[in-house]
């Protein structure tokens, strides 16, 4: 395995008698990543996670972390960190949980002291070192068990729905410690929450019945087709929207108008630079008093998921 490469997934088949949870799947992730992990229930990104996690082991084909077989705890301590989606802290103080995880991973009673501490406070939970974890609440539970994924600064972190059940301002909170980690390890991210994945994955596979369908950069992802959108203010008595003009720019193929969204679509040749279409589409909404409120590529990352699962 490079070492450029943090996980690389070849041909990994999972079996459970004759259920196929996941069939064949390849992947890479380059090291300094955000990555996702997108599939609706029944996918199998649960399964995958749970092979780059260690806690399952392949039935065919090969997975490596960080030059290593997950499950090999001599190579890998310390060097990765996990936040299953439903786990449960154990009946203890937060402060003495965290210290407690960081000498297994073989720190000094002074080291871990200061990295608990500096990882509750990372996750804004400096206040909460002497409560009891049974009377956090949910949002503060999931900020402790990210914390404790977080301690020793692993070179990789697989975080699986980190956000699910949080309150919007904890939820931004938590995607802020992500966006802050990149660069500085590698992370893997299983969610539903595709517009929070577009947000701060850098790259993602898809998933469906066990199978990849989808797999590249964001932008691959949601830009494979050449298209721009443009959000429109709707508004009464508004004179109709210049389709016809719009049609008529060399190298656009299509134009249709998603009144659901108050969306204009205009696909194009994916050889014709996106500001050359820009630059011909928004004169012609200008010059008919078309309200614009935005403009964006792509079709988004919760259309392309649909589109192929």
């Amino acid at each position: 395995m490079s070492g450029q490469l943090a996980v690389r997934l070849s041909d990994v088949v999972k079996e459970f008698g004759p259920k196929v949870a996941v069939g064949g799947v390849t992947f890479e992730i380059p090291r300094g990543q955000v990555f996702g992990l997108i599939g609706p229930n029944g996918a199998g990104k649960t399964t995958t996670f749970s092979i780059l996690a260690g806690y399952l082991a392949p039935t065919r084909g090969e997975a490596r972390v960080l030059d290593a077989a997950p499950g090999d705890l001599a190579k890998l301590r310390g060097r990765v960190g996990v936040l299953p989606q439903d786990a449960l802290l154990p009946d203890d103080r937060v402060g003495q949980f965290l210290r407690h995880c960081c000498r297994l991973q073989g720190m000094s009673a002074s080291q871990a002291e200061t990295e608990a501490r500096a990882r509750l406070d990372e996750v804004k939970g400096a206040d909460w070192w002497d409560l009891r974890t049974g009377a956090l609440s949910h949002g503060m539970s999931k900020r402790v068990a990210l914390a404790q994924a977080l301690l020793g600064n692993p070179e990789l972190v697989l975080l699986d729905e980190p956000t699910a059940g949080l309150d919007p301002r904890v939820a931004y909170e938590v995607r802020n410690i992500v966006k802050a980690r990149r660069g500085s390890c590698t992370l893997v991210i299983s969610s539903h929450n595709l517009q929070e994945l577009e947000e701060v994955c850098d790259a993602a596979a898809i998933l469906d019945r066990g199978k990849l369908v989808g797999y590249g950069s964001i932008a691959e992802l949601t830009s494979a087709t050449g298209e721009l959108h443009v959000e429109l203010l709707i508004r009464s008595g508004a004179p109709p929207l210049p389709i016809e003009p719009l049609r008529a720019i060399p190298h656009v193929k299509r134009v249709w108008l998603d009144e659901s969204k108050s969306s204009l679509g205009v696909e194009f040749g994916r050889e014709t630079e996106l500001e050359a279409v820009v630059a011909q589409v928004l004169p012609i909404l200008l010059q008919n008093q078309v309200p614009i409120r935005g403009l964006t590529r792509g079709r988004g990352l919760e259309q392309k998921v649909m589109e192929l699962t």
